[in-house]
């Protein structure tokens, strides 16, 4: 099959990318006068302890009343405008920021763009810098650090740092063994774990088209450092991901035969499938030690790209680091939405708040302000969005402390209750076909890869496959909260020797439910979303059966055997109101948000056409091959609120 390999873009780049883009179109449509009239700009190589230099671009006020805190950013993702003349449309994460004052420093981090040395993907931690070559994200900012205090005059000897995913993932890195002038952080989206669960992989299954449409434009560089350059975009040929993603060779063949051998770091994450020291060393939370400063951890309930590393890094300095002020925020967004717009809306879902601007008015920017300048800000432990109800909730610790577990169970005809199932004995069970030449698409209608706003769709399509279960309550007497990480616990087999089994989580919308009323003499398309019985979709994860007992060693499922596999998804706040109802839907593939597992035990970026086969799975609901999930109950007496 041939494919023309470049040609001018017409598929959808990964949000980042795309926001990149966006803000370069913006710099050449727009006047950076404002910026100009208070700031001038300073661009520096900065030299750090192995000699690299590192390319950082300096805004200074132009006011010297007064000394300012510096604000820092590090990014792979260019810190264009490059040259002392050209300046940026605006300056920090919000316009409270440019207008209050701050010295704001870009970096372009270590081998990208104008920077020297070599770049590495979410670069590993060096716990044991003996020399002056055993560099990483947090020697680089180290050293940025120590070097801007010494060499800009004017500023308070303070700094802060703030990024988004990649650059998140900069900040994060940072706060290990963090420069005593360093006093707060944001790391926002960070890119905690590449592995367990943020972008490449979930439980095991490799996140297809996210990672497609990234790596093809997201590649290493050739020579020295240099700005960027225009560069032709992979253009897939059709606005048909679903079918354009089936006929993609095998995965480690992807970089040779459509990216023309440049895919570098494509080639990276699929040559190394299974959990080696190649993903343990890049496990960043696994290192958060002698963090210093204060944390301000930002994520979004529906960001489809980093949905672990805010809850990782969290989590991970609250266990390491007592004494160290560490906040969660966590809000209705989609990935790095807090940063742009309302954040009132998110695909078919109204919150009817405008979430972003409250979020970057009354608790990023006094975050910062905080630690910074001295001004108290009074915000809480976690400052939490309960979806559902759509309010924000201060929160002592998270999880709630008080909440209590509540487990609902698979049980005959397609019900979900408290109480276990009264079958016995591998008689009792539901199954389906998986055919992944014909997988489950993530979504009931067309586009080119993965969505944005994919965590909130509709999940009705799902529901009337043949190869998908569906189980759900009656409708809920009265509301019920979820407040915490999602445990799911599955017996099930395959006639296969692998399979994937995806569980997603749905809040079924009661049937009167009113849909949105349009502008006034607008008619309603035929193909419009009727919000009457929407299943929602509140949190759904994969997991790679074949890694039941350890992603380092996969194993091979015994075919017809039941089997218990046990995982967890990411943390969700979320009401389900009286009258709706809640439904846990089972599948063996979501396409192409995942790749397709062949269900047969083979390396599955290297499988054939061949290796692809029907499977006939079973999941098992009896007294002893029960399946279930768990959640954590906020604010009620878990199993008296379900109809039975």
């Amino acid at each position: 099959m041939k494919r023309k390999v470049l040609r001018p873009f017409s598929g959808k780049p990964s949000l980042l990318l795309a926001l990149f883009i966006a803000a370069l179109a913006a710099a050449a449509a727009q006047s950076p006068s404002t910026v100009r009239e208070r700031y001038t700009k300073y661009e520096y190589q900065i030299p750090v302890r192995d000699g690299a230099r590192i390319f950082t671009e300096v805004y200074v006020p132009k006011d010297t009343s007064q000394s300012y805190p510096f604000l820092l950013t590090r990014t792979p993702y260019s810190v264009a405008p490059y040259g002392a003349d050209s300046y940026r449309t605006s300056l920090g994460p919000s316009e409270q920021f440019e207008k209050e004052g701050f010295i704001f420093v870009y970096q372009d981090a270590r081998g990208r763009y104008l920077s020297a040395g070599e770049f590495l993907q979410v670069r590993p931690y060096q716990p044991n810098k003996r020399e002056p070559k055993d560099v990483d994200e947090s020697s680089d900012t180290y050293d940025t650090i120590d070097w801007l205090l010494k060499n800009i005059p004017n500023n308070n000897g303070r700094a802060g740092m703030i990024g988004i995913s990649q650059p998140g993932f900069h900040v994060a890195a940072s706060i290990i063994d963090s420069h005593p002038a360093l006093k707060c952080a944001s790391p926002q989206a960070p890119t905690a774990d590449y592995y367990m669960g943020d972008d490449v992989y979930h439980n095991g299954a490799f996140m297809l088209a996210a990672n497609f449409s990234f790596y093809s434009s997201f590649r290493p560089r050739s020579g020295g450092p240099d700005k960027p350059r225009p560069q032709l975009q992979f253009d897939p040929g059709t606005p048909d991901g679903y079918d354009f993603f089936l006929k993609l060779p095998p995965l480690a063949e992807v970089n040779r035969r459509l990216f023309g051998g440049q895919a570098g770091y494509w080639q990276e994450i699929v040559d190394h499938p299974n959990y080696d020291e190649f993903w343990k060393g890049r496990s960043l939370w696994k290192f958060m030690n002698n963090v210093r400063c204060a944390v301000l951890n930002v994520g979004g309930w529906f960001d489809a790209e980093d949905p672990m590393g805010p809850f990782h890094i969290y989590r991970s300095v609250e266990r390491n680091n007592p004494g160290t002020v560490n906040m969660l925020v966590m809000g209705p967004w989609s990935h790095g939405g807090w940063s742009r717009g309302d954040g009132d809306k998110l695909g078919n879902i109204n919150f009817g708040v405008k979430t972003a601007a409250f979020f970057r008015d009354q608790i990023q920017f006094p975050f910062f302000m905080q630690y910074l300048k001295d001004k108290p800000a009074g915000l809480p432990k976690a400052y939490m969005f309960l979806t559902g109800i759509n309010e924000w909730r201060r929160q002592t610790e998270w999880p709630p402390q008080k909440a209590k577990e509540m487990t609902l169970f698979l049980d005959a005809g397609g019900s979900l209750k408290t109480a276990a199932p009264a079958g016995t004995g591998a008689n009792s069970f539901d199954e389906y076909v998986s055919d992944p030449n014909r997988p489950v698409p993530y979504l009931g209608y067309i586009v080119s890869g993965m969505t944005s706003d994919y965590l909130t769709e509709d999940q009705r399509f799902a529901a009337q496959r043949t190869d998908v279960l569906a189980y759900q309550t009656e409708p809920l007497t009265e509301d019920l909260t979820i407040a915490g990480p999602i445990q799911a616990k599955l017996n099930v087999s395959t006639s296969g020797t692998d399979s994937d089994f995806v569980v997603k989580l749905i809040d079924v919308y009661p049937s009167d439910y009113p849909t949105p009323p349009l502008p006034e003499g607008q008619r309603p398309a035929p193909n419009a979303v009727r919000m009457g019985g929407y299943q929602q979709l509140v949190r759904g994860e994969p997991f790679r059966a074949k890694f039941r007992n350890g992603f380092e060693k996969p194993e091979p499922m015994a075919s017809g055997q039941p089997t218990a596999i046990s995982y967890t998804l990411p943390d969700a706040y979320h009401t389900f109101r009286r009258g709706h109802r809640i439904m846990i839907q089972v599948q063996s593939s979501w396409f192409p948000l995942v790749d397709r597992n062949p269900q047969k035990f083979v390396e599955i970026p290297r499988a054939r056409l061949e290796d692809y086969q029907k499977a006939t799975q079973r999941v098992y609901h009896s007294h002893e091959l029960s399946s279930s999930v768990t959640f954590l109950i906020e604010g009620a007496t878990p199993g008296i609120l379900l109809l039975r």
